[in-house]
């Protein structure tokens, strides 16, 4: 098993460059299938999660040629399989877009229910009731979601809470549907908007994706296209506090500054000077960080994924802070893990309140999720002397050369699998 170790203290320094957005790549690569030409895809960020997936659509029959680390061709005429098995979806919940992909293309789909990281209830009855308003046989057998459809018709779908999930798949479902499809209370995310512009690039009709109604009027073929993908926000983010935590000066290159504004407006209310670009931001944390209040919201309110690595960075301001989390019940397991670390932190429900505490201690701590991973590492980065942290798989899944990026910046970290590299690392560095 792999572990990140760390020897805080050093201010991060210096310029990043982000890659693409892993929650728009996952559901565009499983569109992709959608055409029986070829269709390349560039930008695409090389990291666990994505590389499961492309597992998952060669297992099924489609044809994949990898160009280079982060550029792939897909070629869906070859699929006979419409099951995805659950080894594939265990490993990563964004399989099931292959659902909303195959139904809409073959009119027929069998997908696992769905694994990924353990930040809480993340239920598809809103993908089901879509699939089900566009015309769709669905049921549960065995674990498994079936669906299938002799045909498919547009329809008027409300969707009963906000989900990203849900308006992607029904989205790309109601690309191939006969007629008009109207989705109403849908996601706003950039991904969403993001997989909105693929299909469109292969000769789909999808209009007001980003607003509260998205109007997709069927076609009943798709054609090759080239595509790159979004720059990914989260990974951005995560860099911006990492900045922040360490007292640092980073500028992280290759984003799109409009889809960080909740995040940069945290870090100034925070005390950070942040300076934007066209195609970049910096991040400059100079001194005592102030405490502030936060609550997660769908896009464009403070993203969810965000939540731990602002907690870290709390942990480390001045005052009491509190954070409400609306999205994911499960998404405050690494207050423990920092509470280990002599974070002062209380959990009530779905909320957090955080005493900023002036350093924090190095433990060995284990990444409980994604992103709660990336901020224990945060944590370890803006802390004196020697952090581990255990159960890295989790963060390979999202973040691509995470400890080389960091390293890059002046963080002193490496990925180790043995006690004696442990030994050798802490006897270098003392």
């Amino acid at each position: 098993m792999e572990q990140y170790i760390i020897k805080g203290g050093n201010p991060l320094v210096g310029e990043v460059e982000i890659g693409g957005a892993k929650n728009a790549a996952l559901a565009i690569l499983a569109a992709a299938i959608m055409t029986d030409e070829t269709v390349t895809i560039e930008n695409i960020p090389d990291v666990n999660d994505i590389n499961v997936l492309l597992e998952a659509i060669e297992g099924i029959g489609a044809a994949i040629q990898r160009i280079d680390r982060h550029s792939v061709k897909i070629n869906g005429s070859g699929i006979r399989d419409f099951n995805i098995e659950y080894d594939y979806i265990k490993k990563i919940r964004a399989s099931y877009y292959l659902l909303g992909a195959l139904l809409g293309k073959y009119k027929k789909a069998e997908v696992a229910l769905p694994g990924g990281c353990n930040i809480g209830s993340r239920p598809i009855d809103q993908h089901l009731k879509g699939f089900r308003a566009l015309g769709a046989y669905v049921d549960i057998e065995h674990g498994k979601i079936i669906a299938e459809a002799d045909r498919l018709k547009g329809s008027h779908i409300y969707f009963d809470v906000v989900t990203v999930g849900a308006t992607i798949n029904v989205m790309m479902t109601a690309s191939m549907s006969e007629g008009l499809t109207i989705l109403e209370n849908v996601a706003k995310e950039p991904h969403v908007v993001d997989v909105a512009n693929f299909l469109n690039s292969m000769g789909a009709d999808i209009r007001g994706a980003g607003t509260d109604v998205i109007k997709i009027r069927g076609v009943s073929k798709l054609h090759s296209t080239t595509y790159s993908i979004i720059p990914d926000q989260i990974e951005a983010g995560t860099f911006m506090f990492a900045a922040a935590a360490t007292r640092g000066d980073v500028t992280v290159m290759n984003v799109i500054p409009k889809h960080l504004e909740a995040t940069i407006a945290k870090l100034v209310e925070m005390g950070c000077e942040v300076e934007e670009f066209d195609d970049a931001v910096r991040v400059v944390s100079k001194g005592d960080l102030r405490k502030t209040h936060v609550k997660t919201l769908p896009y464009p309110g403070f993203p969810t994924d965000m939540q731990p690595q602002i907690g870290v960075t709390l942990a480390l301001s001045r005052g009491t802070s509190t954070i409400t989390e609306s999205i994911f019940e499960n998404r405050f397991k690494y207050l423990s893990e920092l509470a280990r670390m002599g974070a002062k932190v209380k959990v009530e429900g779905n909320s957090a309140t955080i005493e900023g505490v002036k350093a924090l201690s190095a433990a060995r701590v284990s990444a409980p999720d994604l992103r709660a991973g990336a901020a224990l590492v945060i944590a370890g980065l803006a802390t004196d002397g020697v952090t581990i942290v255990d159960d890295i798989m989790y963060i390979q899944r999202g973040y691509e050369r995470f400890e080389e990026k960091l390293a890059s910046l002046g963080a002193v970290i490496e990925r180790v699998s043995t006690e004696r590299e442990i030994q050798k690392f802490r006897l270098r560095v003392s």
